[in-house]
């Protein structure tokens, strides 16, 4: 049985997935919308946009929402779920087990997400055991730095990484993404950082960024 996401293709036989990440108490539709900007003739997607768990958070006072960990206090860079992140990755390891078996190779497949979802994608494609195709956070950060050195995997040293965030956000500081994005940068990763004047969100020029990121990526993979 496949996990809960909304699945959507732009061509046929597709030869690439993207498995993307909403952010705190949103779903899988929320970045349904900017499928047809990545629309191209020559290079089919599959998207895949799954639903996190239903669970109590923190902050919003203990209620269940969709949420890939818990979220402690306003200082979201502090006091990690580490249970949950680590319960989540191992949901993402299970999404890409998926599309391996319906044919795309790890090495075809980008981790993205955004807030949230940006957190796990870095989390989770650091570690990751086989090489991927890039890594894409928007509007996020990367939790548990002080593991990553010992916990990172070789085989995903050089996979590039696509970050951005907006200067005003008033949700994940841009000091923190911005901080997240020079950390893995010390420890190697090849990190394309983008900045725009924007709170909490995804804007047109960030987007059109992203897409040509993505087909760059897509260009480079084996037939």
């Amino acid at each position: 049985m496949s996990y809960p996401a909304v699945r959507i293709e732009t061509g046929d036989n597709p030869e690439m997935a993207i498995i993307w990440l909403h952010g705190l108490g949103a779903d899988g539709h929320d970045f349904e919308p900017v499928v047809p900007q990545f629309q191209h003739p020559d290079i089919p997607l599959r998207f895949v946009f799954p639903h996190a768990p239903v669970q109590p958070v923190t902050i919003n006072g203990g209620m269940a929402m969709r949420s890939w960990y818990d979220i402690k206090g306003l200082d979201i860079g502090s006091r990690a779920d580490e249970a949950g992140i680590r319960a989540s990755q191992q949901i993402v390891h299970d999404l890409i087990d998926e599309q391996v078996a319906q044919g795309i190779a790890p090495e075809n497949i980008i981790l993205a997400g955004f807030s949230q979802g940006a957190a796990m994608t870095l989390h989770t494609g650091s570690r990751y055991p086989q090489p991927l195709a890039g890594m894409v956070a928007l509007s996020g950060y990367l939790p548990m730095p002080e593991k990553l050195p010992a916990e990172k995997h070789p085989a995903n040293a050089n996979t590039p990484i696509f970050m951005a965030h907006g200067t005003l956000d008033p949700v994940v500081p841009y000091a923190l993404g911005e901080a997240s994005a020079k950390i893995l940068q010390a420890n190697g990763y090849p990190v394309e950082w983008h900045a725009y004047p924007i709170q909490h969100a995804v804007s047109p020029e960030e987007l059109a960024a992203l897409r040509a990121f993505v087909f760059r990526l897509a260009q480079k993979q084996p037939s």
